[in-house]
This record gives C-alpha cells, sequence and structure tokens, in this order.
C-alpha cells in the first residue's frame, strides 16, 4: 500500500469515526469515479488539465463508472455502502472536503448533489429489457 493510499485509508477511517453514515467502500469509489470522470472529460475536450467539475459533472461520471464496475448490481453496491440518493454523494464529497482531500470553489456546496437522478432510473432501467409488443392477439371473450 502506497502512503497516498495509506493515508486516505486514515482519512476515512477518522470520517466514519464522526459519520458512519457510509461505508468504507463508498470512498473508495469516489475517489475512483472522480479520477474516472475527470479522465472522461478531459478525453471528450469538456475539461481542461487541472480543471475543476461541477457536482453535475462528477454525478454522472458517478453514473456511467458506477455501471461499467457493477453492471446491474451497481444500485445494489452503492446502497450497501449506504449511498441511496445523489445527495449521499455529496456528503461523501464535502466530508472529503473538510479533511482536505478534495477542494472547493466558493460556490460549491453539498446541495449541488440534491438534483441528480433518480437510482432506480439511473441503475436499473439500463439493464431492464425493452417491452416486446405482444404478437398474440388479446382473445375476445
Amino acid at each position: 500500500m502506497t502512503d497516498s493510499n495509506r493515508d486516505f485509508s486514515e482519512v476515512v477511517r477518522a470520517i466514519r469515526k464522526d459519520d458512519p453514515r457510509y461505508a468504507r467502500g463508498a470512498y473508495y469509489f469516489l475517489r475512483q469515479a472522480l479520477d474516472y470522470s475527470i479522465k472522461s472529460l478531459h478525453e471528450n475536450g469538456q475539461l481542461s488539465q487541472g480543471h475543476h467539475l461541477t457536482g453535475q459533472q462528477l454525478l454522472e461520471g458517478i453514473r456511467v463508472y458506477a455501471i461499467e464496475q457493477y453492471g446491474p448490481m451497481a444500485r445494489s453496491v452503492l446502497e450497501s455502502w449506504g449511498v441511496k440518493h445523489c445527495s449521499d454523494f455529496g456528503n461523501i464529497v464535502f466530508n472529503l472536503v473538510a479533511c482536505r482531500v478534495l477542494g472547493k470553489t466558493e460556490s460549491d456546496s453539498p446541495e449541488d448533489f440534491n438534483d441528480g437522478y433518480d437510482f432506480e432510473a439511473a441503475f436499473d432501467l439500463p439493464f431492464r429489457p425493452e417491452a416486446q409488443p405482444s404478437t398474440r392477439r388479446p382473445r375476445m371473450l
């Protein structure tokens, strides 16, 4: 384990001591999803190197990364960590901001994550089979 991982582990341990709502995995996932989001936005020309992500950009990156990593189990995995709404990601981000792991601008707030997506629509619908039109004719009574 590298020093930065050990330091991050210590930070997460300290956060969870004061705020046990979210499992350790949620913090590690968020850190990976943030890196994924920055890389994806930069590759698409939507973010310059070192540029700041908005809450909505991060939420979209989290959604895509969760589906890539966990497929149809994404919502179940997130919920097992205590993450059930986009606002939970905001709480995790600002727990990390308070510990100086992440930075923020003056206009950033946990409320930036409140108007995200519905977890069922975001994580379940992509895996549901599309409704097939019935080939059978309804029986007449």
